[in-house]
């Protein structure tokens, strides 16, 4: 299974590198486009939204992604990026507390968790070394908290929503983020980017956080569809969805804190 699950990453790394080096801004947006899609039937297909209702979401989704390529400004964008980070941090908690029932909002609560985070993921690929280094917080965290979790797991984080995730295993997760920024930054790489200096451990140790949200969001939401994984497309991950959980929750606030300091 762990063997299965680091080829398919290997994988998935490999064709977003070629896809930020090798073709066009747009090529890459519409890609990242046809991605989120896939995620959003898989929100639909656990949310219960089916037929004319299950097109139109996963349409508005993809549409919202590629939005920029046609003209939409970048402020209305980076207002999606605000209201989701928002949610991230204050709704999506209130929610988990109460273990409330995501299916009776599932269109708008699914249009926040994907299109923001799809929109964010296509615009930071324009600066393809910042998307990467902002990419592997959420990887390094999601290893670190696996590996960690394994060895020393004991104190569950959520036990009625994910009962495999442990706080030994979020404690791993930010002691790995933090070896990487702390090498980031005495290397100089992260010089003149979001992750140089104070504000670049803020930022760092907030996208942790918000990483261990969108991965108990995406399993509340699982759990309620009475479903192991979101999907089956990739190997040893599941779907779409249980690959870019993580994601959801940390790119429209990076990409947030990108624009802002643009500006």
């Amino acid at each position: 299974m762990l063997q299965q699950r680091v080829l398919t990453a290997v994988v998935l790394i490999a064709c977003c590198v070629a896809g930020l080096w090798l073709v066009p801004h747009w090529a890459w947006t519409l890609g990242v486009s046809a991605f989120f899609t896939v995620g959003a039937y898989e929100w639909a297909r656990l949310t219960g939204l089916a037929g004319g209702a299950r097109v139109a979401f996963c349409a508005l989704v993809a549409a919202s992604v590629c939005a920029p390529l046609a003209g939409l400004p970048l402020a209305w964008t980076a207002a999606a990026w605000a209201a989701a980070g928002v949610a991230w941090a204050m709704l999506v908690p209130a929610l988990l507390a109460r273990a409330a029932a995501v299916r009776r909002a599932s269109m708008p609560m699914g249009w926040l968790v994907l299109a923001p985070a799809g929109a964010a993921l296509a615009w930071l690929g324009q600066t393809p070394w910042v998307l990467l280094s902002l990419l592997a917080i959420v990887w390094i965290a999601d290893t670190g908290a696996y590996f960690a979790g394994r060895t020393f797991g004991l104190n569950k984080l959520a036990p009625s929503i994910s009962p495999g995730k442990t706080w030994e295993g979020v404690a791993g997760g930010v002691a790995g983020v933090a070896l990487y920024l702390f090498v980031l930054q005495w290397s100089g790489a992260a010089a003149g980017g979001p992750l140089s200096g104070a504000a670049g451990w803020v930022l760092a140790l907030t996208l942790t956080a918000l990483s261990v949200l969108g991965d108990l969001f995406e399993s509340l939401v699982k759990r309620q569809a009475g479903a192991k994984d979101s999907g089956t497309l990739l190997p040893g991950h599941g779907g779409v969805l249980d690959r870019i959980d993580g994601l959801t929750s940390t790119l429209p606030v990076a990409a947030l804190a990108m624009y802002l300091s643009m500006r």
